[in-house]
């Protein structure tokens, strides 16, 4: 009897948390209300049209995507990580002590029933894959399972992606663990790489410069409205397709020779490696006479380091090298 009497009891238990969960109406309250909250807290976030009012912190949190887990990782927070996944590069080697000790729960995005077994009480997610309605990972549902969630604000942003929306990710995600003040450590050293950048790089003429990401009908491009441009504002270039008014676009060829960029800046990432990407440029007869094909100019960066999250100082850093090497001898 005891044993019908406790699967009763944990039933309508269950039933309490999903009731709860579906009046919530556009706020979560979240945290449980037991004890007194930790100093900061109670927080409410609101975040890509979802709202949260965290009682406390996460405690087990899972993160998926890159940049999402390495901006956990770079606040400290691998103790209140519970499983994170899909990587798209080896993650940074000051993190990688701390990486080891999170459980890896799938290699790529996880199956609803994989991330319910972590039994989360926080998923954060880079990219709005992430949260997939049709996989069962969208947000509603999660909410509906007592998960609380984040998606980088680089997926519903409020104008052209900066460095300052990194630094806003980076303090709102802080902001939720109670650690606020290792987010402005954070900010304080990714500050100090860019203002080592931008007195190098003083009164020197920018570079222009084209993006691409992939393609062979047509060129996969960065436009004005990503992060992508303002690393390349930033690291001394001009974005030849700043005017494509949206993070990425599809240009033509044609288009991308009419413009005719000094440096071609190929993102590294996928089955096609940035050697192989390079030697189909140099082959596509359309872009014989473009300056950058011409002279062999070509930059690279990791896709890891062109999203908004902690590698865009360094990666800033990175493209300046490449595009003003004088300026770093």
């Amino acid at each position: 009897m005891t044993g019908v009497r406790g699967g009763r009891a944990l039933a309508v238990l269950a039933m309490l948390v999903l009731l709860s969960a579906g009046c919530g109406g556009a706020e979560r309250v979240t945290g449980g209300t037991s004890g007194s909250p930790p100093d900061g807290f109670p927080v409410t976030v609101a975040n890509c049209g979802v709202t949260t009012t965290y009682q406390r912190p996460p405690r087990r949190a899972v993160s998926l995507n890159q940049h999402a887990t390495e901006v956990m990782l770079a606040l400290g927070l691998e103790k209140s990580m519970v499983g994170t996944g899909y990587l798209d590069d080896e993650v940074l080697p000051e993190f990688r002590r701390a990486y080891d000790r999170v459980k890896v729960i799938s290699r790529e995005y996880p199956s609803f029933e994989t991330l319910l077994a972590a039994e989360p009480d926080f998923v954060y997610g880079g990219w709005k894959s992430a949260f997939d309605e049709k996989a069962g990972r969208g947000r509603a549902a999660l909410r509906k399972a007592g998960i609380d969630t984040r998606l980088n604000i680089e997926e519903c942003p409020a104008g052209p992606v900066t460095a300052a929306t990194a630094e806003e990710e980076i303090r709102a995600v802080a902001e939720v663990f109670g650690v606020p003040d290792r987010a402005e450590r954070r900010i304080a050293l990714m500050r100090a790489v860019l203002d080592g950048v931008k007195r190098a790089l003083s009164g020197a003429a920018p570079v222009k410069v084209a993006v691409y990401d992939s393609g062979d009908k047509t060129a996969f491009t960065a436009g004005g409205a990503g992060i992508g441009n303002e690393m390349i504002r930033l690291a001394g270039g001009t974005n030849l397709f700043a005017d494509v008014d949206k993070p990425y676009g599809n240009v033509s060829f044609e288009q991308f020779a009419e413009r005719a960029p000094d440096v071609v800046l190929i993102y590294d990432y996928g089955e096609q490696s940035a050697e192989d990407k390079k030697k189909f440029l140099l082959s596509n007869p359309a872009l014989k006479d473009v300056p950058a094909i011409r002279d062999r100019r070509f930059a690279v960066l990791p896709l890891s380091s062109t999203v908004t999250g902690v590698r865009v100082a360094d990666a800033v850093a990175s493209l300046a090298r490449q595009l003003h090497p004088d300026r770093f001898a």
